[in-house]
């Protein structure tokens, strides 16, 4: 990882201030849930809780906010998640310890007839642990803080979650069941297993780990061998929670790199596919790039400058393979500055350059799309109206891992990741110490 130096602090400051901002504003005090998108009448995401539960931790060193505001809103999540109703009723918070995937703002109950999600679960009680890393101090709120946090983590029950299979299912949902899909391939599902792995009261066994393990994609493309996935954010979202550098599991050990080299090589790919812009999108380039997970401009074809174009709403648009229709998440590039400051660096200026954060109050846009006809003048031709907790979180928190490995060095304290990476088979570099 590059120095923080090699950086100017005011940009990246003010690029996580920004950010941090959502977690300020768009949150329901009483509750502490996090509004999912910036659109009216829109639900929480427990993943946008568990990333903001991070995220104050990082406001409260850095100075963004006061510790004691960052207690009680740490609390005002903790303590609605540790009381919310877990039962097989259909507007429920959760069952089994896990939680729906959307909750309804005001209520906490289940919204859009959602489902249990195991990994948004997980992203959601890795905030939660990391809150418990940091607040050590000796008194009630802060012990409170730490003691909710176990107890939300012990409860879950990762073994329900495999069904009678090996590997872990997407999730279950009280009218039909258990959903076909299950966490296999490389993707974010990384952190679920070593966190089910870790659990002290219904762990994953740790034949699921390696059953995962044989569901993974090696490819070479563009003269790169690295472990696949085609959306930039399944190279970050665990990364946001472990550092990956010098630890290696068994998969990574026989090919000699580790987690961390394999998401700086994927962002690599990603530079490559844009300079070589295999289907011709407008703005392409070495410096700008970002194909992830992400909205866009809506189902629609048009033909523009004589070429018929399709273009997608939400969507896991990935590199190199698609689905892609020229829209670019310049959160993506930000929340890859640790693996690769070299190339990100000059990206992030690049959408300075262009605009993406002017009257815009966090940030980056969450995505735009030149191809696609926008106001006229605009380099960037569509840009999304909307912002989303989870394009701001990693925004903060991989900044923060990059100036400082400061959310890093707190989860280093986390006894249950710790475990969880032992038992999936992990040595070497800071689990040696």
């Amino acid at each position: 990882m590059a120095e923080p130096s090699k950086r100017p602090a005011s940009t990246l400051d003010k690029l996580q201030r920004d950010s941090f901002g959502y977690f300020i504003h768009e949150v329901n005090p009483r509750n502490g849930l996090v509004l999912d998108k910036t659109r009216k009448d829109w639900p929480a995401s427990i993943a946008g809780v568990g990333m903001a539960l991070a995220v104050y931790v990082i406001g409260a060193e850095r100075g963004f906010i006061k510790r004691r505001e960052a207690v009680k809103r740490v609390l005002a999540s903790l303590r609605f998640f540790s009381s919310s109703e877990q039962s097989r009723a259909k507007d429920a918070t959760g069952f089994h310890g896990f939680y729906y995937h959307f909750l309804d703002m005001k209520s906490g109950r289940r919204a859009c007839k959602s489902e249990i999600s195991t990994v948004d679960t997980t992203f959601l009680v890795a905030g939660a642990l990391a809150a418990a890393a940091y607040f050590q101090a000796e008194n009630e709120e802060e012990l409170e803080i730490r003691t909710l946090a176990d107890s939300i983590y012990r409860r879950i029950d990762w073994k329900w979650t495999l069904n009678h299979g090996a590997l872990v299912t997407h999730g279950w949902k009280p009218e039909s069941g258990f959903l076909s899909y299950r966490w296999g391939g490389y993707d974010e599902a990384l952190l679920l297993y070593i966190l089910g792995l870790g659990s002290p009261t219904h762990p994953l066994p740790e034949e699921s780990y390696r059953a995962w393990l044989s569901t993974y994609q090696w490819r070479k493309i563009y003269g790169c061998e690295f472990l696949f996935a085609g959306p930039l954010f399944i190279h970050q979202f665990s990364h946001i929670w472990i550092d990956f550098r010098g630890i290696q599991d068994a998969f990574m050990r026989e090919r000699g790199i580790d987690y961390f080299e394999n998401s700086r090589r994927a962002i690599f790919v990603q530079r490559e596919y844009a300079i070589r812009n295999p289907r011709q999108f407008e703005g392409y380039s070495a410096n700008c790039w970002g194909i992830t997970s992400s909205d866009g401009p809506g189902n629609v074809t048009l033909k523009i400058k004589g070429v018929k174009r399709s273009f997608y709403d939400y969507a896991a648009r990935g590199v190199p393979f698609g689905p892609d229709d020229g829209t670019l998440a310049p959160w993506a590039v930000a929340a890859s500055l640790p693996f690769a400051p070299e190339i990100v660096a000059p990206t992030i200026d690049h959408f300075h350059h262009i605009k993406l954060r002017v009257a815009n109050p966090y940030g980056f846009k969450a995505t735009f799309n030149a191809t696609y006809p926008g106001k006229r003048g605009s380099k960037c031709g569509w840009i999304s109206p909307w912002h989303y907790a989870i394009n701001e979180g990693p925004t903060v928190l991989m900044l923060e891992n990059y100036r400082s490995g400061f959310l890093w060095e707190c989860m280093r304290h986390c006894p249950y990741i710790v475990t969880g990476l032992r038992r999936a088979g992990f040595r070497g570099g800071w689990l040696n110490s």
